[in-house]
């Protein structure tokens, strides 16, 4: 699985995290995507190495900016493991 962090600017409200979450969804093979005015950043979890001029197109698209692009690989947790506290 791969996390890909973004710095978004113009995101003011709820609805503004809710536009920038669906552009990103409608635009990309996402798994999930969460997004945080306060934070001014967008986390997305996808299977794949997503290309950061598309997410920046799509951002854009919805009237925001994207200011930075992060990815790294992270182990997605089994249901039981998260249960017992345990990574893996």
């Amino acid at each position: 699985m791969i996390k890909t962090t973004m710095t978004v600017s113009g995101m003011t409200c709820g609805m503004c995290e809710a536009h920038v979450n669906d552009a990103i969804r409608a635009a990309l093979p996402v798994k999930k995507v969460t997004s945080s005015r306060k934070k001014k950043e967008t986390v997305i979890l996808s299977e794949k190495l997503l290309d950061p001029e598309e997410v920046r197109q799509a951002i854009n698209n919805a009237g925001y900016y994207m200011l930075s692009f992060k990815t790294e690989q992270v182990q997605k947790r089994s249901a039981f493991s998260r249960l017992l506290g345990k990574k893996g």
